[in-house]
């Protein structure tokens, strides 16, 4: 089933940017961005009926218009040399020369921007791994915890069975020694009484 679309916007370089996309990281990579623009603020879900209606006429794709407008998402659109022009303006030839004199400076700024996340993005990256390795050592420890707990088990039970081992042998000789002395105590109670018996046969026989 396929995913609900939602439209998501930024700014980057001379351009706002708008796109129809079922996530925020779909929208990130149709933009290009190196970096999660909306954990820095830098881009939102937009809630702006005219925008949401343009995205939603093509999905999937970049729509664009000149950074700070009011104009229609289009996919090839340009910035007009007296950029800011139609702004609320009534010297526009002065106002005209400070917009151009601003956008060399905007790409300064997005770069840095760029580097800050970018470096941002490496310490979070760094963090999870760190927070991964923690997580893994803490698995290890615990699997070495209770294989530990197994080994114990088994030698406690293993040395409880030869100490009744032990003891059952103890409790066998004994008998065995006791048997044996009273074997031998009937041997010699035989042996007199044979040789009383045979005396006596000996008697009667003469």
């Amino acid at each position: 089933m396929a995913r609900k679309l939602k439209t998501f916007q930024t700014s980057l370089g001379f351009f706002d940017l708008a796109i129809a996309a079922p996530s925020m990281k779909a929208a990130l990579e149709a933009w290009g961005a190196n970096s999660n623009l909306f954990h820095q603020g830098a881009a939102k879900e937009s809630d702006d009926p005219d925008v949401i209606a343009a995205a939603m006429k093509k999905p999937g794709v970049v729509l664009r218009r000149p950074v700070g407008s009011n104009r229609s998402f289009s996919e090839q659109a340009e910035l007009p040399s007296d950029l800011g022009g139609d702004r609320r303006s009534t010297n526009a030839p002065r106002k005209s020369k400070g917009q151009i004199a601003k956008k060399p400076s905007s790409r300064p700024v997005d770069k840095t921007a760029e580097r800050k996340a970018a470096l941002a993005n490496e310490r979070e990256e760094r963090r999870r791994e760190s927070e991964r390795a923690r997580e893994g050592a803490a698995r290890e420890k615990e699997r070495e915890r209770r294989r530990q707990q197994a080994i114990d088990k088994a030698q406690a039970a293993l040395d409880k069975a030869e100490q009744e081992h032990a003891k059952r042998a103890v409790a066998i000789q004994a008998e065995v020694e006791a048997l044996a002395k009273r074997s031998q105590t009937e041997d010699d109670r035989w042996n007199k009484e044979r040789k009383r018996l045979e005396a006596a046969l000996q008697r009667a026989r003469s």
